[in-house]
């Protein structure tokens, strides 16, 4: 997979319970770009789960010197479409100052990996249509843009 190198003293590896309480400020750094405001339990709740059960998921981080700068949550799903399941990158995001040093490129890369390794033909994922970094990001990674439109319903 094409993408930029991995910056020297940086790992990518499955989250662990240790890493809940590190992995907050990263979540909420990522929900504040996107201008929502989850309370911590639901975001401790999502890191929990997906820690504790591969079957709800897979969740990544991006560590250097023992500090925690990135993260990456990743879900498997049947697409009818392809006749197979993919993987879909839920989150994805990098500490502002961790920005540059090929994290990003890293974590998508884990994700395919464990996609791949779960049995996926493919993996996706969605952005903002004014989040030019991460297009950036992702068309360096080998993403392609998609037709499809996003909906949801509020439950």
């Amino acid at each position: 997979m094409p993408g930029k190198p991995l910056g020297e003293g940086i790992e990518i590896r499955d989250g662990r319970e240790a890493d809940v309480e590190a992995l907050l400020p990263l979540l909420r750094g990522y929900c504040d770009f996107y201008e929502v405001s989850p309370p911590d339990s639901g975001l401790r709740e999502l890191a929990d789960t997906v820690i504790a059960d591969p079957a709800e998921g897979s969740l990544f981080v991006a560590e250097e010197g023992g500090a925690l700068i990135g993260f990456a949550v990743m879900g498997m799903k049947w697409v009818s479409t392809r006749g197979s399941r993919a993987g879909h990158l839920e989150d994805l995001f990098v500490s502002p100052d961790a920005r540059g040093k090929g994290v990003a490129d890293a974590l998508i890369a884990r994700c395919a990996e464990r996609c791949r390794e779960l049995g996926g033909t493919a993996l996706g994922w969605i952005t903002a249509t004014d989040n030019h970094r991460a297009q950036q990001v992702y068309d360096r990674v080998g993403g392609m843009g998609s037709t499809w439109m996003e909906y949801e319903l509020e439950l």
